[in-house]
């Protein structure tokens, strides 16, 4: 029998949970802002696949970025601890850019959002197909 203080979720997420809470310094909302841009986390799992990759070689990968996006895209990741960047002296300098081991925790679980999308986006499509037939064309 579970008591009257007892819950199913642990502490801590019940904690950060239960209102009021402090939005502006939520966990979750602070991390899922940094992944709900369009490239962080297409960086991630390249990064995580192919191990050390130059900028070009991202850029390369992913194809339809800008430089300027991509640049911010990897300062926002190394200013978060999540990618190390390593400039050679080089001539021309070679930065190599690869994941640290908070990322590589990270990775598994976003490859199962990416396995949840996979497995999912057919019937998403539809869903907003459908969707998009009910609702008034907006201008």
């Amino acid at each position: 029998m579970i008591g009257a203080t007892s819950t199913l979720l642990p502490p801590a997420t019940t904690a950060t949970l239960i209102p009021p809470f402090d939005a502006v310094n939520c966990p979750v909302r602070q991390v899922l802002d940094r992944f709900g841009d369009k490239w962080s986390i297409l960086v991630i799992i390249l990064l995580g696949d192919r191990g050390k990759l130059r900028f070009n070689e991202l850029s390369n990968a992913i194809g339809d970025i800008s430089q300027k996006m991509l640049t911010v895209t990897l300062r926002s990741l190394e200013a978060d601890g999540l990618v190390t960047r390593k400039m050679y002296p080089e001539i021309p300098p070679r930065v190599e850019y690869e994941l640290t081991g908070m990322a590589q925790s990270l990775l598994p679980l976003i490859k199962e959002m990416v396995k949840w999308a996979d497995a999912n986006i057919e019937e998403i499509q539809e869903n907003r197909r459908r969707h998009a037939e009910r609702s008034p064309l907006k201008p």
